[in-house]
Order: C-alpha cells, then sequence, then structure tokens
C-alpha cells in the first residue's frame, strides 16, 4: 500500500560535498550523497521503492535542525545525532542499524561483530547488505564498519568518504 504524505528536501554542503537530506513530518528519512538537482530521480525511485508516495517539497525552514546537527558533528562539535527518524526498511535491517547507531563515535566495528550482536553470527553477508542500505548514512554511523582483518571495506558513498567520516572522528588510525 502506497501512502501519500510530505516529503521535505534540502541540500547542504559538506567535507563530503554536497548532502542532499530528506524528512517526513516524523522525521529524517534518507540523506543522499550528491546534489538535489542530480539525485532527484534517484530520490523519487527511493521513495516509490519505500512505498511511499508524494511530492518532495524543498523546504530548508523544516531540515534547518539536522542541518545544524551534521555540521555541528563535520566541525568536531558533535559525537550523536538527537533529531528523530522515519525509518523504512525489513525488521532484520532495522535491528542493525539500531546496532549501527550503538558504535561509539571514533569507535569501528566488524561485520561480524555486528552479526555476533544482532544474534546472527553467521548472517555476515546479511549484515554487509543492511549496513549498504541504510538510507540516513552518518547518523546511522555505517561508516564506523570495517571488514574482520581491520581494513576499510565497502562504503555507499565511496571509501574515499568513510575515510573522511573516520579520520574526522580519530578513528583512521585505528585501522590497518
Amino acid at each position: 500500500m502506497t501512502t501519500q504524505i510530505p516529503h521535505y528536501v534540502t541540500e547542504m554542503n559538506s567535507p563530503l560535498g554536497a548532502l542532499t537530506i530528506v524528512a517526513t513530518d516524523k522525521g529524517v528519512c534518507h540523506i543522499h550523497f550528491g546534489e538535489l538537482t542530480k539525485c532527484m530521480a534517484t530520490l523519487k525511485a527511493w521513495l516509490t521503492k519505500q512505498g511511499r508516495k508524494g511530492d518532495l517539497i524543498p523546504c530548508e525552514n523544516t531540515l534547518k535542525p539536522i542541518c545544524e546537527q551534521l555540521q555541528q558533528y563535520f566541525s568536531g562539535e558533535r559525537t550523536r545525532f538527537s533529531v528523530p527518524l522515519d525509518l523504512c526498511g525489513t525488521e532484520f535491517q532495522k535491528k542493525v542499524w539500531n546496532t549501527l547507531s550503538e558504535i561509539e563515535y571514533g569507535e569501528t566495528k566488524s561485520y561480524k561483530e555486528i552479526a555476533q550482536k544482532v544474534g546472527a553470527p553467521k548472517a555476515v553477508r546479511a549484515i554487509g547488505g543492511a549496513n549498504n542500505q541504510n538510507p540516513v548514512p552518518i547518523i546511522i554511523p555505517c561508516h564506523r564498519v570495517i571488514g574482520s582483518n581491520g581494513n576499510m571495506v565497502g562504503y555507499g558513498g565511496g571509501l574515499d568518504k568513510k575515510e573522511l567520516l573516520l579520520s574526522l572522528e580519530g578513528a583512521i588510525e585505528k585501522i590497518s
């Protein structure tokens, strides 16, 4: 069933480049690496896939709190986010995302450690898949997940962005 709800969208500059942020009245539901004008088709496809129907309404004011918190994070003033989220995903994905949210600023965990924590020790690939589908990177810190060998592996935004985020948090020195 498709529900018709407004989705507010804005773009902000960051050390990672442009970030496009989408939220509903309930909370932030998507962060996309890239400029708004270049990702509209991707965002509309994402909304359809999530069973959501509605317009993407440009609205800086509604998204000001998340933009402020992201700027604070990038400037080193914030280590946790306190904005509400409106996530769409399977129960398994949400369980993984909740577990990712427990990884402390400046720390890393392996996919294997996350699999064990969610009670699915053999589901390392499924953990990687859920990590890859994280709709709100940075807020849910999927960049803090590394390979069991200590190497940086996979990141939806690209390994250069993952490296920048981990460096910002002081975690890059801890990675092989």
